[in-house]
């Protein structure tokens, strides 16, 4: 699958083997955006507010050291420059609470989804994210 927009895919995931995983699935999709990885919401962050460039995608863990998923969430939408640039935002997580499912809603996140227990059930969910995203227009897109 060959993503048009080429923007780099942002993951927030502290788990290395996730992390491998993510990357794993990715080539096998032929998707030749950059990953870039942070381990912590605030790294992320820190990344969000200081970078020119575009960002195609936000893939997040809720339970993250030093800035959880709903914490980076909250403060990407109390920041005016952030919020304008409508980046899609989307839980991934091992396990969620309906509390933790609520606020990201709240928090007007773009999608929320259980990381699949198998590579197929993975590979199929991500194959299905990154295709919405790909044709979908945000106030970002080049048209």
């Amino acid at each position: 699958m060959h993503l048009r927009k080429t923007d780099p895919i942002i993951v927030v995931e502290d788990d290395p083997d996730d992390q491998e995983l993510l990357k794993y699935i990715c080539k096998s999709l032929d998707i030749k955006n950059e990953l870039l990885f942070f381990d912590n919401g605030a790294a992320a962050y820190d990344y969000l507010t200081t970078t020119t460039n575009k960002t195609f995608i936000i893939l997040c863990d809720i339970n993250l050291p030093m800035m959880d998923g709903i914490e980076l969430r909250d403060k990407i939408e109390k920041n005016e420059v952030l919020k304008r640039k409508s980046i899609p935002f989307v839980f991934m997580s091992t396990a969620a609470t309906k509390s933790q499912v609520e606020k990201a809603y709240l928090l007007a996140v773009q999608g929320f989804f259980l990381k699949a227990m198998s590579f197929k059930e993975f590979e199929r969910k991500l194959r299905i994210i990154f295709e919405y995203w790909q044709e979908c227009i945000t106030p970002n897109t080049d048209f």
